[in-house]
């Protein structure tokens, strides 16, 4: 009975532990899929040793080459490789839920008083705090992806790719399909056979379908879209306007293009997965139980898929070509963290106070290894009492 107890007590400890660090994550984690990749890495490789960095690049690969939200799969993931089927639905749960609460209030205010609470001094001081983390994250995950001369330059690749808009998805392929290439070099027979069913894996990007004319609002309806929202597609929150757009307001006329900007917009400053614009949309649309079904439809297909390829990512590892696909795949994955964190620097470091924000939070995290979630939330009062200073002159 002593073994028996010691490791049902394991389990549960397992199982608590992914569900207070993901509920953690999920009210704290601003700054959007890069930054939320970062948080998990500081907190499941570095604070925790859940696994090592190997590891959870191969993860970071294997989501970016499924659709639907990467941070929300990364976090099911690591609630599986911790806790099993319980941990992979606590994870995706308490990772969703807090920011799912936090938009549903946030659409009773909009609903109530017609405009968006007033936030940019709390981002003011949250986005240099994220910058320093996704810089860090990149600096430990490139150190193990980056194990030769041809995959720094594969990376490079990816990167100058990316930053001149080709589509994330099309690069990792790219470059996890070159990375096969060097690898068989000698012997391309054995390449050519292996490419195919990866390439299979993927399927094309995925297009906006059209839909039928306008109609009434319809609970099953807006259902069924997220669900396949959730199923299809690939890419960040510009990619998910697109698909919103098609269907909520030009095809069914259930938005305006102020209410559909403003619902991304919740969705992209609010912590936690940006695809909880949906549960801003079902609650403008229908009130409390559109929001929750609305919610739960977009993000059901990550569980489940997540939960259909979870024991893949190791049997990857083990075969050589697979192994360099997969090689190909990180490096790709952090060249497009790179220019992300690029692009967001160019907004975020604006002036003197928000530069240094940043150096020390860099330095914080760099050199004593300070919990993430406390730089953030003095990042946050910082901007607050600037917004309040600033208001009261």
């Amino acid at each position: 009975m002593g073994p028996l107890k010691s490791r049902l007590f394991r389990k549960i400890a397992n199982v608590l532990d992914v569900a207070g660090l993901f509920l953690k994550l999920g009210a704290t984690a601003f700054g959007g899929p890069a930054a939320h990749i970062a948080l998990m890495e500081q907190e499941a490789v570095v604070r925790r040793g859940w696994l090592s960095r190997e590891e959870f690049l191969d993860l970071l690969g294997m989501v970016n080459l499924l659709p639907g939200p990467s941070s929300t799969e990364l976090a099911i993931f690591l609630g599986y490789r911790r806790a099993g089927w319980m941990g992979l639905l606590l994870a995706g749960v308490c990772f969703i839920l807090p920011a799912a609460l936090i938009v549903g209030a946030i659409a009773w205010a909009y609903l109530k008083f017609g405009k968006l609470p007033e936030i940019r001094g709390l981002l003011y001081g949250v986005k240099p705090v994220i910058i320093a983390v996704v810089v860090q994250a990149l600096w430990h995950l490139g150190r193990t992806a980056v194990k030769t001369r041809i995959l720094a330059i594969l990376g490079a690749g990816a990167a100058a790719l990316s930053y001149f808009g080709i589509n994330p998805l099309l690069v990792l392929l790219f470059v996890g399909v070159l990375m096969m290439a060097v690898r068989t070099w000698p012997r391309p027979k054995g390449g050519v056979a292996c490419v195919t069913p990866l390439l299979g894996m993927t399927s094309a990007v995925p297009l906006v379908a059209a839909t039928g004319a306008a109609a009434p609002f319809s609970l099953l309806a807006m259902t069924l879209f997220f669900l396949k929202v959730g199923a299809v597609l690939f890419g960040s929150g510009y990619v998910l306007l697109a698909f919103l757009r098609a269907d909520l307001v030009e095809h069914w006329h259930w938005l305006t293009e102020n209410q559909l900007l403003d619902a991304v917009a919740v969705g992209q400053f609010t912590p936690g997965p940006a695809f909880t614009a949906a549960t801003f949309i079902g609650y403008i649309l229908g009130g409390p139980k559109a929001a929750f079904l609305a919610t739960m439809a977009i993000f059901l297909p990550s569980f489940v898929l997540v939960a259909a390829s979870g024991s893949l990512v190791p049997r990857l590892r083990k075969s050589p070509l697979a192994g360099a696909f997969l090689d190909g795949v990180n490096v790709a994955s952090l060249a497009l963290m790179a220019v992300v964190v690029w692009q967001l620097g160019r907004v975020a470091l604006v002036d003197w106070l928000t530069i240094t924000l940043a150096v020390a939070a860099a330095v914080w995290l760099l050199f004593y290894r300070v919990n993430s979630t406390w730089l953030i939330l003095a990042g946050a009062a910082l901007g607050l009492a600037r917004s309040v200073f600033q208001a009261g002159s």
